[in-house]
């Protein structure tokens, strides 16, 4: 085995380090219930970090966990829930902090 890369005793796959996402989400983000579906999008990937709407209108989110899982709530972020328009989202990578669990913030 290569050094750095851990294998998991129980199914022998390889796990990725964590990796964090910041990311901020513009157009019709809120009132659209985007927050309520980016927490369960992001918890359905075994996702951790927050959500929470900026007093300008956006939306932003951090996320830790695996790149593969990010990259997905990433693709999701970009189509947002029925009912969003989104026009844009800026992201970038970031370190994890070591959230624990997914959570809205107010």
């Amino acid at each position: 085995m290569k050094p750095g890369v851990r294998e998991s005793p129980s199914r022998g796959e390889i796990s990725n380090p964590p990796q964090a996402l910041f990311a901020l989400i513009r157009g019709r983000v809120q009132g659209v219930g985007f927050r309520y579906s980016a927490y369960h999008e992001a918890r359905r990937l075994g996702l951790s970090g927050w959500v929470r709407n900026t007093p300008e209108g956006e939306v932003e989110l951090w996320a830790e966990g695996s790149g593969e899982r990010l990259n997905a709530l990433l693709r999701w972020l970009h189509r947002g829930p029925p009912g969003a328009r989104v026009e844009s989202v800026r992201n970038s990578s970031q370190i994890p902090r070591g959230y624990r669990s997914f959570s809205i913030e107010y």
